[in-house]
């Protein structure tokens, strides 16, 4: 009887520890605001990405990409960011430079994948006199929490254009749904900045009587304090389907791009959990497409050369490139023709 216990107990423990073995890998990645972009595209990974790597992806929200970096950096736990690309190249340049800070937040990061682009969505009251953002000169500006990409592009874009600082007593950093608050009712905000790819659900989940009090400005590439702004940023369509409460017609606002970041990792059971993450983002990306938010229909499972100082994490781009080019090779021949950075990755001939 005590052999057959002896049995019994070790079986349950080797089957235990097989469990443990087995267990999901607990990750969190960094986000921004729960109604913000970056947070859905976060919930998109853990619900269609992270199961088929084994990994329990918990989705953080945050002030932003600045205080993403330093989670990334810092927080146990946290195995993925999204950043947005000018305050990651703010850091690379502050790293080249010769500040020691940037430099240790910045040189172990690494891309997985390149995103999207950010609309930037500057609101202002409806009876405002503001139209264009180069009519921004002297307004009072709410950029999003301190840390944040919106707080980052506001105010570089303000210097950019206007080759000065955003006065002090003009710049506030309230979160989004205060800021507004303030826009309509006491007025002592004029605009509000919210950097989030559209549809934005704090705007698209405005009501149709919100165009009474609100209304959105446009970018005007050709007006001389855009020629800056368009060294880093881009032009973008804001779609009036993407806003139906509020927009009757198509309008351009500037934009910027979107990362997927992790850290150098070397740990080899991490290692392997991303490299799995990478392989299964690629095979389920038609699922993201369809089921996710619609941002994903913008992304590419291309690897574009970055910019120097940025790296990818090859462990997972390794797996995201040999899946595309296992998917390409049993599609139909493509019409398009290849770009340049498709042929130095081997997409194509």
């Amino acid at each position: 009887m005590n052999r057959v216990l002896l049995a019994t107990a070790m079986t349950a423990a080797l089957l235990l520890q097989s469990v443990a073995a087995h267990a999901a890998a607990q990750f969190k990645i960094v986000t921004a605001d729960k109604r913000g972009t970056y947070f859905a595209i976060g919930n998109d990974l853990a619900k269609y990405v992270a199961p088929g790597a084994d990994i329990e992806l918990e989705v953080v929200p945050t002030d932003g990409s600045a205080a993403n970096i330093k989670l990334l950096r810092f927080e146990p736990g946290v195995k993925l960011a999204i950043v947005q690309a000018d305050v990651y190249q703010a850091f690379v340049d502050r790293s080249a430079a010769a500040n020691a800070e940037a430099a240790r937040m910045i040189r172990p990061l690494r891309v997985i994948l390149p995103l999207y682009n950010t609309e930037i969505h500057y609101i202002v009251r409806a009876d405002s006199e503001l139209n264009y953002l180069h009519d921004l000169r002297n307004a009072k500006i709410n950029g999003g929490l301190v840390g944040s990409g919106a707080a980052f592009i506001t105010h570089t874009l303000y210097r950019m254009m206007f080759k000065e600082p955003i006065p002090e007593a003009n710049a506030s950093f309230l979160p989004n749904d205060e800021a507004l608050v303030k826009l309509i009712s006491d007025k002592s905000i004029d605009v509000v900045v919210v950097a989030a790819g559209q549809p934005a659900p704090i705007i698209a989940n405005m009501k149709p009587e919100a165009q009474k009090f609100i209304k959105l400005l446009k970018f005007d590439p050709s007006h001389p304090s855009s020629k800056q702004p368009l060294t880093v940023y881009a032009p973008a369509n804001v779609r009036a389907a993407s806003y139906p409460n509020l927009l009757k017609e198509d309008f351009t606002t500037i934009s910027v791009g979107a990362f997927l970041v992790t850290y150098d990792y070397n740990l080899q059971t991490t290692v392997e959990s991303l490299a799995r993450f990478g392989r299964s983002l690629c095979q389920n990306f038609a699922t993201l497409q369809e089921k996710g938010h619609p941002k994903w229909r913008e992304v590419q499972l291309t690897m574009p050369a970055l910019n120097p100082g940025w790296s990818y994490y090859l462990p997972a781009t390794r797996e995201i490139r040999a899946c595309a080019a296992s998917k390409k090779s049993t599609s139909p021949v493509r019409t398009r023709a290849c770009v340049p950075e498709e042929k130095i990755l081997g997409f194509c001939n």
